[in-house]
């Protein structure tokens, strides 16, 4: 398959044509008035460059670190359900895309194929994400599936306790979702964490859903190694801050003891730049991935991370800095935004702008 375009406004149009309307909705829709989804943009764009001059930037580095492993820029693969229907392979297509091009992988429980199929896909680091569907013998089964497939990290969401009311979905979308064994999302607790990390031993464990510092305070006395603040792409609780807003007390609160990623409307160079500035260690894409998905399958996420790495390259070096480890929120203020947000804002070429 040879990838039929040639950047990011192409890439959500191509998308939109291969998908069908379920689809679209499903990866474009979130809870409610999609007040979530809105404020993740909203926030990014409210904040604006402070770039330095003179300074030499003909060699820059991309590169970050997540958990020991090398990442070829500072962007991950959120975790996705429902992959299957709109990439041939499933979840195999994004990891083939992450080994091809350097970077990590998170594996959602309710994807396809298995996840020791997905495991034994390829050698490079992946994390498997717990929905919990099950009681305890369940998760400590599960649990041990992962390790036993070798994947590197383990990783808890825990914002899902009910199943957002996503008004875009029709409805048999919602029930094939909307099951029974989804109550027992509903029973976790910390002692769910303290059990989990038993399992695992030694390998790191990521909490996915931390919106506060009080709750990445209480992960942190926990021996939580990840911090993972998200709020489902607005698909879950309606009318919270957007993420990165949450971002500056959530690191603070983590005090360097755990490493701290973002999801939540970043699309651009920009949007993943500024995370880092406010102390992210990665940003992780979802609906970007799934555009990417959408439009060419594994080589058409590759193109879409090699589309990033240029812009990410060229606005670090506008910023006048040659590493991320430069960055912090001294290249960062205060702004008013110049669009409505939505979830294509950051994409103002689109002719009729929001794609439905």
């Amino acid at each position: 398959m040879t990838v039929q375009f040639s950047n990011m406004h192409e890439m959500i149009l191509m998308a939109r044509r291969n998908l069908s309307q379920d689809n679209w909705d499903y990866i474009n829709g979130a809870a409610e008035t999609e007040t979530s989804l809105r404020r993740n943009r909203l926030a990014i764009d409210c904040l604006a460059f402070r770039p330095r001059i003179c300074r030499d930037v003909r060699e820059i580095d991309t590169s970050t670190t997540f958990m020991g492993d090398k990442l070829r820029i500072p962007v991950l693969m959120a975790p996705m359900g429902s992959i299957h229907r709109w990439t041939p392979n499933g979840a195999n297509d994004v990891d083939t895309a992450c080994e091809e091009f350097g970077t990590i992988n998170f594996i959602s429980t309710v994807t396809e194929p298995s996840l020791e199929k997905i495991g034994a896909n390829s050698p490079h680091p992946k994390s498997f994400q717990i929905y919990v569907r099950g009681d305890d013998n369940w998760i400590k089964a599960l649990v041990k599936r992962a390790v036993n497939a070798g994947y590197k990290t383990i990783t808890l969401t825990v914002d899902s306790a009910f199943y957002g009311n996503r008004e875009r979905l029709s409805p048999w979308q919602i029930a094939i979702r909307d099951v029974p064994e989804r109550n027992f999302q509903k029973g976790i607790t910390w002692d769910t964490v303290k059990m989990i990390q038993d399992v695992i031993g030694d390998l790191p464990f990521i909490i996915k859903g931390i919106m506060t510092a009080e709750d990445a305070s209480i992960a942190v006395d926990h021996g939580v190694n990840g911090i993972y603040i998200s709020n489902h792409g607005g698909r879950q609780l309606d009318q919270v801050y957007g993420n990165i807003d949450t971002l500056p007390e959530i690191v603070k609160a983590a005090d360097g003891k755990a490493e701290v990623i973002i999801d939540g409307g970043f699309t651009r160079a920009g949007d993943i730049l500024k995370a880092i500035a406010l102390g992210a260690k990665a940003v992780a894409i979802g609906r970007l991935q799934a555009w990417a998905l959408g439009a060419g399958s594994a080589e058409g996420l590759v193109f879409c991370l090699e589309m990033l790495e240029k812009e990410i390259e060229r606005t670090m070096g506008l910023l006048g800095v040659t590493s991320l480890d430069q960055l912090n929120s001294s290249y960062l203020g205060e702004a008013l935004p110049v669009r409505l947000p939505h979830e294509h804002s950051s994409f103002p070429h689109l002719v009729d702008g929001r794609i439905s």
